[in-house]
């Protein structure tokens, strides 16, 4: 028996009809987390003193986290890239949602963007657990809600052609929520080694 187009894989068909709601969904709710940090920062910047409103206690400490050199790290408050990055997804997912058919092309230059932001949530991830040592409550929503876009993204790029298709393409495809289950597990894994100490003060 032929295999199966990957487009029509029960998976890849239910992310094809989701994909606009994988966009939006996250896009917003990350969306809001970027602006909410970019209003911390300009307070922060005005007021050194300022304790920011996702300060919680010596690990939760996003005063820790926006003035470190890594908040800039292309010399402008990295939540300004998150606020235009993500503007544009819930945009283009809107578009989706609207019945729109988006060429190949955007739909490529889509999969740059959440790659990308993929890549620097990851270094950003590094960053804040090994060297500031402190987490952001609102920057781990956007951690979240990027590796959720650019899963999914690629889900569908991977089953409509904008991707090659490939072996781990198809894994992927057959097995997201195995992988977006573990990707986010080993993500608390690493954040509970890393503070344990912490945490384990809290019980």
């Amino acid at each position: 028996m032929p295999a199966k187009p990957l487009a029509e894989e029960p998976a890849a068909a239910l992310v094809g009809r989701l994909i606009g709601w994988l966009m939006v969904v996250p896009g917003a709710i990350a969306l809001i987390a970027a602006v909410t940090l970019m209003i911390e920062k300009v307070r922060l910047l005005e007021d050194p003193t300022r304790v920011p409103s996702c300060t919680i206690d010596a690990v939760l400490a996003c005063g820790a986290v926006m003035n470190s050199n890594q908040a800039e790290a292309f010399g402008f408050p990295n939540p300004l890239l998150g606020v235009a990055g993500f503007a544009a997804l819930v945009a283009l997912g809107t578009t989706v949602l609207g019945g729109a058919e988006l060429p190949r092309w955007l739909w490529r230059t889509i999969q740059a963007g959440v790659t990308f932001a993929a890549i620097f949530v990851h270094w950003l991830i590094f960053q804040s657990i090994y060297r500031i040592e402190s987490l952001c409550p609102y920057c781990m929503v956007v951690w979240v809600m990027t590796i959720v876009a650019f899963l999914y993204v690629t889900i569908h790029n991977t089953s409509n052609g904008a991707l090659p298709s490939t072996r781990i393409g198809v894994l992927a495809v057959r097995y997201h929520g195995v992988i977006l289950t573990t990707w986010l597990a080993v993500l608390t894994l690493l954040v509970g080694e890393a503070f344990w100490d912490h945490w384990r003060s809290k019980l």
